[in-house]
């Protein structure tokens, strides 16, 4: 499958071009094989691009702004969702692709895939299921794991009679804050 990336190669807009290199960029440091498609000097490639963007992906004049990606046919998005997928490590998600093993998106798929469907021992899927670590509310859901893990964590650190001390001083230094705001609005 081959990304295909829609650019502008004499646009006038700086921040276009600066669009276009973030994207052209960022696929080539992850080693994505991509076709640079110029739709300034190929109407056909305009043409076909202005056609393939969904209707409610377009602006309000009902022209797309380059750059505009796809995966072979299937539009994935314009700069601002690459962006969003950028920051959010989901590149490969969002242009379609398996990530690469080791990566962080790769990893963060297994361990959505393992709070699904359980632990996985010698490639294989166990029929445990992650009971284990459910929530009080009785979901499985990820971010409720990752609720109770933080609340765990605040709990080791209540513990640590360190950190009480800072945790008291600043609840006193609260109500010592509204106690004087409460005067000011009395005067």
């Amino acid at each position: 499958m081959v990304i295909k990336v829609f650019l502008a190669s004499s646009s006038g807009s700086t921040a276009i071009k600066k669009k276009q290199q973030d994207v052209l960029g960022f696929l080539e440091a992850l080693k994505v094989d991509y076709a640079p498609l110029d739709i300034a000097c190929n109407e056909d490639n305009r043409m076909w691009m202005r056609e393939n963007v969904p209707v409610e992906k377009k602006p309000t004049n009902g022209i797309p702004l380059p750059p505009q990606i796809f995966n072979e046919e299937s539009y994935c998005g314009d700069y601002e969702t690459f962006f969003d997928a950028k920051e959010d490590n989901a590149v490969y998600a969002f242009l379609g692709l398996p990530p690469p093993p080791g990566s962080k998106e790769a990893k963060e798929a297994e361990k959505a895939y393992i709070l699904e469907n359980g632990p996985v021992e010698n490639g294989t899927v166990e029929n445990e299921t992650v009971e284990s670590e459910t929530v009080e509310n009785g979901t499985d859901d990820a971010e409720d794991d990752e609720n109770l893990e933080a609340e765990e964590v605040e709990e080791e650190n209540l513990d640590d009679d360190s950190l009480k001390a800072p945790l008291k001083q600043e609840a006193q230094e609260e109500v010592e804050d509204e106690e004087a705001k409460q005067e000011e609005e009395d005067e």
